[in-house]
C-alpha cells in the first residue's frame, strides 16, 4: 500500500536511502522510482536531474548547516561564540558524517563528478558554501569584538570545516573503525580553534 506522504516526499526519503546504501553513482532514478512508488515521469515533475534530486536530499535530509550559518550570521552575538561554534562543528560533523557514504562514489566516476559540479555551478549550491558561510559569521563576530580583530576568518572556517569533513573519511581506517562522538569532537574541535581566533 503507497505511503501517504506527498510525492516529493517519497522520492527524497528512496533517493536517500538508495544513496546510502548503494551511492550516488549506482543510484538511478528507476530504482528511486520504485522506491518511492512513483513513475520516473512523476520524479522528473519534482526534480530536474539526478543531480537536483542528489541536492535535495543533501538540503532536505541530512542535519541543516547551511541555515544555522546563516541564521548566526545574520544575528551574531547570539549565545556564547563557544556554544555558537560547538552547535556549528557538531551540526557540520554529522552533516558529513551522513553525507561522506552518499557523495564518495561520485570521485569514483571523473565524468559523473565534472556533470554533477556543473550542475551545482547552475543551481548555485556546492560544498564550498558552508566555508563561506562560516566565514560570514566569525566575520559578524570578529565585527561585534568577538573574534580577534587581526584573526583569518576564512582560514578559521575552513580548518574547522575540514576536520569535520575529515573526521568522516578518516577514521573508518583506525583498528576500531570507530568516529569520534560528534559532540566530544565538536566541543574539542571548537576550544582548539578558538583559543587561536577568539
Amino acid at each position: 500500500m503507497p505511503s501517504d506522504k506527498p510525492a516529493r516526499e517519497r522520492i527524497l526519503d528512496a533517493a536517500h536511502e538508495l544513496m546510502l546504501t548503494v551511492g550516488l553513482a549506482r543510484t538511478t532514478t528507476k530504482e528511486i522510482a520504485r522506491g518511492a512508488e512513483c513513475s520516473e515521469a512523476a520524479l522528473y515533475k519534482h526534480f530536474a536531474s539526478k543531480e537536483e534530486l542528489f541536492i535535495g536530499v543533501l538540503s532536505e535530509r541530512l542535519p541543516r548547516l547551511t541555515p544555522l550559518l546563516r541564521g548566526l550570521a545574520a544575528e551574531p552575538g547570539t549565545a556564547s561564540l563557544e556554544e555558537n561554534v560547538t552547535e556549528i562543528a557538531r551540526q557540520a560533523a554529522l552533516f558529513y558524517e551522513q553525507s561522506f557514504p552518499i557523495a564518495a562514489s561520485l570521485y569514483a566516476q571523473t565524468e559523473l563528478k565534472r556533470r554533477h559540479d556543473d550542475a551545482m555551478r547552475e543551481l548555485g549550491t556546492g560544498p564550498h558554501l558552508p566555508i563561506e558561510g562560516l566565514d560570514a559569521y566569525l566575520r559578524a563576530e570578529q565585527a561585534a569584538g568577538r573574534v580577534r580583530a587581526e584573526a583569518d576568518t576564512f582560514a578559521a572556517a575552513s580548518l574547522l570545516l575540514g576536520a569535520c569533513a575529515q573526521r568522516a573519511f578518516a577514521y573508518d581506517a583506525t583498528r576500531g573503525g570507530v568516529l569520534p562522538p560528534a559532540d566530544d569532537f565538536a566541543r574539542r574541535l571548537t576550544r582548539t580553534l578558538l583559543a587561536g581566533i577568539g
